[in-house]
């Protein structure tokens, strides 16, 4: 079974409480995804994986209020925490959302599920045209899918922290023990390369904020293509976005 796994916490080191700070409409960030995510994929499992920190009590909070599965554990081993959070809701295919990607595009998460039930491989991004995957810009629409049986391969492999902590990274660091697919992204978008709405900072979270309310207020839709165009038309949001990213590398 294919289903998606939306990894959140409180502890963020460059923007404490980023997840329940208010984004939209008074809602948090971690709230905000939830609610898209819903009404998005209705039909897929969604679980909240955070941590047995009591710090993120609220999280799990969130989550139930929204009618999410909540799965807790290990704070720093976020690897361990994807493997028994699809063990324990019998995943076999994980869709991995990242909660500071408010920005995410929901007809690409849709074509990326139904083609990665259908296909045989062990990990399914979005990716640039030179197979870096969308995980590693700044750009913040994109998800990535990856087996359990994957992950589980990479806990054996290694015990390094980094891989730990970053889940996917010893699978598309090492593509000779994995079959990956690249979905290529848009060439004009991967041209664009000051976009920055994922959100690390209190720059990142201040900037999307104006641009998801302006967003909603003129009824354009969180779609890439369609986002970048907007944003382009705003030089001083493109500024603060290169003065991010070169501060903030991936």
């Amino acid at each position: 079974m294919i289903g998606i796994i939306i990894q959140a916490r409180t502890g963020s080191t460059r923007l404490p409480k980023k997840m329940i700070l208010p984004f939209f409409n008074e809602v948090g960030l971690l709230e905000t995804m939830l609610i898209r995510l819903k009404k998005g994929v209705p039909d897929i499992p969604i679980i909240l994986a955070t941590t047995s920190n009591k710090n993120d009590d609220i999280l799990e909070e969130i989550a139930k209020r929204n009618q999410i599965i909540v799965f807790r554990g290990s704070e720093m081993n976020v690897l361990e925490r994807f493997i028994i959070a699809a063990k324990k809701n019998k995943l076999n295919k994980i869709i991995r959302i990242c909660a500071d990607n408010p920005f995410l595009d929901i007809a690409a998460l849709k074509h990326q599920i139904d083609s990665f039930k259908k296909i045989e491989t062990d990990y399914w991004t979005y990716s640039k045209s030179d197979n870096t995957p969308t995980i590693k810009t700044h750009y913040g629409f994109w998800t990535e899918g990856v087996t359990l049986r994957s992950l589980e391969r990479v806990d054996k492999f290694t015990n390094e922290k980094l891989f730990q902590e970053h889940v996917t990274n010893y699978i598309y660091t090492h593509p000779d023990k994995f079959k990956i697919h690249f979905e290529k992204i848009d060439a004009e978008i991967e041209n664009e390369t000051e976009i920055r709405l994922t959100i690390d900072t209190a720059k990142d979270f201040e900037i999307a904020k104006k641009i998801y309310l302006e967003l909603k207020i003129n009824e354009i839709p969180c779609e890439a293509k369609q986002v970048v165009k907007y944003i382009k038309s705003k030089p001083e949001w493109l500024a603060i976005m290169k003065n991010e990213i070169s501060t903030n590398t991936k």
